[in-house]
């Protein structure tokens, strides 16, 4: 263990350690100085420091992503999930993709108008872009900040269709403008459910709403007449997938329409932190969970490949996209999402601009 976790207490955390990132020259190791002394240690905080942005738009060329370009308003989130895959993103700031990445936070104020700057650039090609693909744009800090809702204004005003993932419920303070946007074919939103055991839930996605709260913001999104995505996502072989046809149900009951799912992924520091959360959590599973996700992987505990590291390969990742296709057939779900409007883009006036003669 490193840094932080050793000198606090470390409550409703999902990540038990706080090992350096994999570009760091040292580490830092806690020893006992053998006095004879208890030591109450304070709590371990979330802080927040600011980032200007030059640029917030991040392109990709991945054939096996749906968008090609997303903005990230926050680097690191609270809500702390043990497995997400965006923590090896913290050690490129020089901080650990363990506790830091859920407890150091950076916020991007700026990013609305550096949005609407790149938006008007002569060169700029329309597409839908996508939010909440690295780390949620919902997190607990946008309550504070207002970044996300900042953004969705300038998309509204440039009629810029935009796919946001969240698990935050947030989102519900957001919905004048996103039902808005979507009665112009302008917006889909994509829910993501783990499990619906709650006390799991806690574990694994400490400070994420729990899964009930999850299904009421596809419910009152739907209602709004938002097209939303239940996404079982990411399906933990023998912990979670089991769940996966209740999951769909649960979010097709909601007023989800389209559906979709991933398996676990490992990448990089994200494997040791889930395996050390296993041992501590689930010791009884937790080689029968690693054995399963290397018999996806050739052996390895993560294969980044193209076409491979959603779902993985071999028997069992055949059976659970069968169970899948079976249960989204049976539900009614498609899983292709409602296509995004590109026609409607158009940059709004500025002061001094030549006025149209028609």
């Amino acid at each position: 263990m490193d840094r932080e976790d050793q000198r606090f207490r470390v409550l409703g955390r999902a990540a038990a350690s706080n090992d350096a990132g994999r570009f760091e020259r040292h580490t830092r190791v806690a020893e006992d100085d053998d006095w004879a002394r208890e030591e109450v240690l304070p709590v371990l905080r979330t802080s927040t420091s600011i980032e200007v942005p030059r640029r917030v738009i991040t392109y990709n060329r991945s054939p096996d992503l749906p968008f090609d370009r997303s903005i990230n308003p926050y680097r690191g989130c609270e809500h702390g999930c043990v497995y997400c895959f965006a923590r090896p993103s913290h050690a490129y700031l020089g901080l650990s993709p363990g506790l830091d990445f859920e407890t150091q936070l950076i916020a991007r104020p700026e990013a609305p108008q550096v949005l609407a700057r790149e938006l008007r650039a002569k060169r700029y090609q329309v597409a839908p872009i996508a939010i909440g693909t690295n780390t949620d744009p919902y997190q607990p800090i946008e309550k504070t900040h207002g970044i996300m809702r900042d953004c969705l204004e300038v998309l509204s005003e440039f009629n810029h269709p935009v796919a946001i993932v969240t698990k935050g419920s947030l989102i519900e303070r957001d919905i004048d403008i996103l039902g808005d946007m979507a009665e112009r074919g302008l917006a889909t939103v994509g829910i993501s459910v783990t499990t619906l055991d709650a006390k799991l839930s806690r574990l694994m996605e400490p400070r994420a709403p729990a899964p009930q709260r999850r299904l009421q913001v596809i419910r009152k999104l739907s209602e709004a007449g938002i097209p939303v995505r239940i996404m079982a996502s990411p399906m933990v072989p023998a912990l979670t997938d089991p769940e996966l046809e209740a999951i769909l149900t649960a979010g097709r009951d909601a007023g989800a329409r389209h559906a979709s799912w991933i398996m676990l992924r490992l990448p990089r520091e994200v494997s040791p932190l889930v395996q050390e959360w296993l041992a501590t959590h689930y010791p009884d599973r937790a080689e029968r969970i690693m054995a399963r996700l290397r018999d996806m992987h050739g052996g390895k505990e993560y294969d980044a490949g193209w076409h491979k590291r959603m779902r993985g390969e071999g028997p069992y990742a055949q059976m659970v996209a069968q169970r899948f296709d079976l249960a989204v057939k049976r539900l009614g779900l498609t899983r292709a999402g409602v296509p995004l409007r590109c026609d409607l883009f158009r940059p709004p006036s500025e002061k001094g601009d030549q006025l149209s003669l028609f």
